[in-house]
């Protein structure tokens, strides 16, 4: 979904690291954060839910989940803004 000055990538950063999932998160040009979870499914399951609600100041208008085969790399990094 798309989010400005919220910090949503750092706190994603925070959670995903916290539940001990690989991926990265990064904006996109068009306003939009896209993200990618890699580990235990219960886990992925609870990130996904936490990225529907999001930091305190965030307000998550859509979360589109999809199955990727994408190399999720060593840990969660952020990446830079495509």
């Amino acid at each position: 979904g798309r989010v400005q000055g919220v910090f949503y990538r750092d706190w994603t950063v925070g959670n995903a690291t916290e539940l001990g999932l690989k991926g990265w998160v990064r904006n996109r040009r068009d306003g939009a954060v896209e993200a990618l979870f890699s580990g235990d499914p219960a886990k992925v399951d609870e990130m996904a839910q936490r990225c529907r609600r999001g930091p305190p100041s965030a307000v998550v208008t859509a979360l589109e989940v999809f199955p990727c085969d994408d190399d999720p790399g060593s840990g969660f990094e952020r990446k830079p803004t495509v």
